[in-house]
C-alpha cells in the first residue's frame, strides 16, 4: 500500500477519534459510522485498531466505544508544551496573592496527577505537589475535581479494578464504587475536597479547567494546612472556581460555573 493510500485511513482514524473527544459518552459503532458517513465494515476495523492501541475503549455490555487511556495521555502531552503553563501562572499567582495560601495547577497523566504549576504562599510550608511530581488521582483534589468532570465510563476505563487504587496514607477511595460515590459528591457540591490524603496535616479544595468540549484539561487546587482556622474552604472554592473558569477561556474552553 502507498503512502499516499494511506491518508484516507489516517482521516477516518482521526475523524473517529475526534467524534468520541465531542460526545458525552460512549457511543454505538452503527452511530458512529453513520454520523461520520463511514462504511460499518470501516468502522468496525478502525474502532479494532484503536481498541488494540489504547486510544478506544469497547464496553461489551454496552455494545458502545468510547476514548481509552491512551487517548487521555496524548491529550495531556498538551500540558507538556510551555502554552497551558504561561497562560495559569499569571493567574495562580493573582490567586495565591489573594488567598494567602499555595495554590498549584495539575493535568491527568493516566490514572495519576501531573503537577505543571506551583505557585506557593509566603511562609507556608513546603508541600510535595512540586513541578514533575505525580500523584494518584484518585487522591489528589485536582485529580478528583478532573475526573468528575469525564463520562463514567472513561472513569471505569481508568480504574478498571482494586489494583489501579494505589494508596499513601491508607485514606481514600479503594474501589470504583467508592470512587464514583466520592464523584457524585464532586459534582454535587461543585468542587473537590481532600483532607489528609496526600499528605497528613494539609488539605486541598480544587476546580476543574474544561475545553470547548467539556473535557477536563486541567485541574487548579489550593492546598491550606488543616488545622488552619482562617482557611474556609467553602471561600477558597469560590475564588478557585473564578480562576478556573478564567483560564476554560483563556484556552478557548467553557466555564463549568
Amino acid at each position: 500500500m502507498s503512502g499516499a493510500s494511506r491518508v484516507p485511513a489516517a482521516e477516518q482514524t482521526l475523524a473517529i477519534l475526534t467524534h468520541l473527544a465531542r460526545r458525552a459518552g460512549p457511543q454505538p459503532a452503527g452511530r458512529i459510522a453513520s454520523d461520520l458517513g463511514l462504511p460499518r465494515s470501516t468502522t468496525y476495523h478502525l474502532l479494532g485498531v484503536l481498541t488494540e492501541a489504547g486510544f478506544v475503549v469497547h464496553l461489551p455490555e454496552e455494545r458502545r466505544y468510547g476514548l481509552g487511556v491512551t487517548a487521555f495521555e496524548v491529550g495531556s502531552a498538551y500540558t507538556h508544551q510551555d502554552a497551558l503553563a504561561r497562560l495559569a501562572r499569571p493567574l495562580l499567582a493573582r490567586l495565591v496573592d489573594s488567598v494567602g495560601q499555595s495554590a498549584h495547577l495539575a493535568v491527568l497523566h493516566g490514572r495519576e496527577v501531573l503537577y505543571v504549576v506551583e505557585e506557593r504562599a509566603r511562609g507556608r510550608p513546603t508541600l510535595v505537589t512540586d513541578v514533575g511530581v505525580r500523584l494518584p488521582a484518585q487522591l489528589a483534589a485536582s485529580g478528583r475535581a478532573m475526573l468528575a468532570a469525564l463520562p463514567p465510563a472513561q472513569v471505569r476505563a481508568l480504574f478498571p479494578d482494586r489494583g489501579a487504587f494505589v494508596q499513601r496514607h491508607g485514606l481514600g477511595p479503594t474501589s470504583l464504587s467508592a470512587l464514583r460515590g466520592l464523584l457524585v459528591d464532586v459534582r454535587a457540591r461543585g468542587y473537590a475536597l481532600e483532607d489528609g490524603e496526600v499528605t497528613p496535616g494539609f488539605a486541598s479544595v480544587a476546580s476543574a479547567v474544561l475545553d470547548h468540549a467539556g473535557h477536563p484539561t486541567a485541574g487548579l487546587a489550593i492546598t491550606y494546612a488543616a488545622q488552619d482556622a482562617d482557611a474556609d474552604p467553602g471561600a477558597l472554592a469560590d475564588r478557585l472556581r473564578e480562576v478556573a473558569d478564567s483560564l476554560s477561556r483563556r484556552i478557548g474552553g467553557r466555564p463549568a460555573h
